[in-house]
């Protein structure tokens, strides 16, 4: 007999003790293990999703020598911008692509910018006719003007989610070809000396080089 009122004696102390350890245990396991949640003015609980950064956007710039741009950004991660586009430098139609390297997340930030172009040959005369106002102007070496470029540039920009302004500065490494120049030398002469080329000389050079411009995000 004794035996049996010990043992209910044991389990309803267990049965107690459950009663209280388990609420316990159920409000100290950690929150933190399921999505943060808010209540809407309905009642209702729902996940809050991280803010995400916009990705796609569109650029525009004006720069020595990549002329006016406009390309589309792309933009994988916050710290990289991949960008593409189509220029005009007021002679010709060209196309450049880019990659910058944004390192901070502040509203001011350092830059690293590469960059490649190309411009396809075009008549210079009518330019020079229009800066110098002199319209009887007229070179045959400014008759076929192209070139391909390479920019490699540092830079701040301002602005950190939705619209970014950029100021950058540096070098350009410059290639093209004359064409013309042996026409151009011999109606230059007297008549009594001939310059000839066997082949278009080739240019190459280094410059410094800047640009300025914007960047809109426009989708996620």
């Amino acid at each position: 007999m004794i035996e049996q009122s010990r043992q209910r004696v044991v389990s309803t102390s267990a049965k107690l003790g459950a009663v209280v350890v388990l609420p316990l245990l159920a409000w100290a396991t950690p929150a933190a293990a399921e999505p943060e949640q808010h209540t809407t003015t309905l009642g209702t609980a729902r996940a809050v999703e991280p803010e995400r950064t916009p990705r796609i956007g569109v650029m525009a710039d004006v720069g020595v020598p990549d002329g006016a741009s406009i390309s589309v950004v792309y933009r994988p991660i916050r710290m990289i911008r991949a960008y593409a586009g189509f220029s005009h430098n007021a002679i010709s139609l060209g196309e450049r692509g880019g990659l910058s390297i944004v390192p901070l997340s502040w509203w001011a930030s350092p830059t690293l910018s590469v960059e490649y172009g190309h411009y396809a040959e075009g008549n210079a005369n009518p330019l020079v006719r229009m800066a110098t106002g002199d319209s009887s102007f007229s070179s045959a070496i400014l008759e076929r003007i192209g070139y391909d470029y390479a920019n490699a540039r540092v830079g701040l920009e301002l602005g950190r989610k939705w619209f970014t302004f950029y100021v950058h500065a540096g070098y350009s490494r410059i290639i093209g070809s004359v064409h013309n120049l042996s026409a151009a030398t011999m109606s230059e002469s007297a008549g009594t000396t001939t310059v000839s080329f066997s082949r278009d000389p080739d240019i190459r050079l280094w410059t410094a080089s800047a640009s300025l411009g914007f960047v809109v995000y426009l989708a996620k």
